[in-house]
């Protein structure tokens, strides 16, 4: 296990507070939560490829973050009347 991989440990680790966060609470702070998270799963998939040494993981990261920034986007256009 090298460095890498132990930092996405840390920030997969990180993420069950978020979760928890994401739970609880007004709207807005759990739509806070949804992007924080989604930025942390970001993190923890380019770490996992510099980890493994695969460059197909940067690829998912990047599609990640594309997606999950306009699943959140989608989200609060849902959301706007309470928000």
């Amino acid at each position: 296990m090298n460095a890498w991989l132990a930092a996405a440990a840390v920030v997969v680790a990180t993420l069950l507070p978020v979760g928890i966060f994401s739970f609880r609470g007004p709207m807005f702070d759990r739509v806070v939560g949804l992007e924080l998270a989604s930025v942390l799963g970001t993190l923890a998939l380019v770490l996992l490829a510099e980890g493994f040494d695969r460059d197909i993981y940067f690829d998912l990261a990047v599609v990640f973050a594309v997606a999950s920034f306009a699943g959140t986007l989608a989200f609060v256009r849902f959301l706007e009347r309470w928000l």
